[in-house]
């Protein structure tokens, strides 16, 4: 079925203006609580598992779970889990992968949706809804002042998304899947649509990624100071 969803829409800017709005919300409410206190970090990542634990389900339940080309291992998923991780533990290491996962990888799912259905829809209100949390979490580490990416972050998240680049490609070799897009493109409009054909198109994306990556990094990058 296609979608009548309009990139760029009213619709689609609406929702990623009340992803930044939700963001900054979260993060003036964690620098008003009392420094340390790990209850609004908590409750995000209660909302975030609940979410994901009851669209996992929802899937299983019908059938839209199954192996192997249908299992919750795309990229946006580790980035969930990863981002998860980062919130109940505020883990350095969690924390350097879901946030480039996040604001390179996810938000440019938001930016231009694979969606199948009609909006809205369960399906494709979810999808908004998880990719949503996911890049709103990670504005409200950082804006938050909880987190914020470590020197040498920017190659340990390069490193990360090529083992799951090999894991989902494995994936894709063996059960002819397509997680991660590695076998072909979506079928909606995409930044993939200017690297190239198959293959050159993921070497590209891998340049695309570091680039992205470093601009992420750039805010909290502080030359060192030469001594006189």
């Amino acid at each position: 079925m296609a979608t009548n969803f309009k990139l760029f829409g009213f619709d689609h800017l609406a929702i990623l203006c009340t992803i930044v709005l939700l963001a900054a919300v979260l993060a003036a409410a964690q620098r008003r609580v009392q420094p340390g206190s790990r209850s609004l970090r908590l409750a995000v990542a209660a909302v975030l598992f609940l979410n994901t634990a009851w669209w996992d389900t929802y899937q299983a339940r019908h059938g839209l779970i199954s192996f192997p080309a249908h299992l919750p291992v795309e990229f946006c998923d580790y980035t969930t889990y990863l981002t998860l991780i980062a919130l109940i533990t505020c883990s350095p290491a969690a924390f350097d992968l879901s946030y480039y996962g996040a604001l390179a990888g996810s938000t440019m799912a938001l930016l231009t949706p694979d969606l199948s259905e009609r909006f809205p829809s369960l399906t494709t209100s979810e999808f908004f809804i998880t990719h949503g949390l996911v890049v709103a979490i990670a504005l409200y580490m950082v804006w938050g002042r909880l987190a914020r990416p470590r020197k040498g972050s920017v190659f340990r998240a390069m490193l990360g998304v090529n083992v799951w680049a090999a894991m989902d490609g494995s994936l894709d070799w063996v059960f002819k899947a397509n997680y991660m897009y590695l076998r072909t493109k979506p079928g909606n409009a995409s930044l993939l649509d200017v690297l190239g054909p198959w293959p050159w198109y993921i070497v590209a994306a891998e340049g695309v990624a570091l680039a992205l990556f470093l601009l992420l990094y750039l805010p909290f990058w502080r030359p060192a100071l030469r001594a006189k």
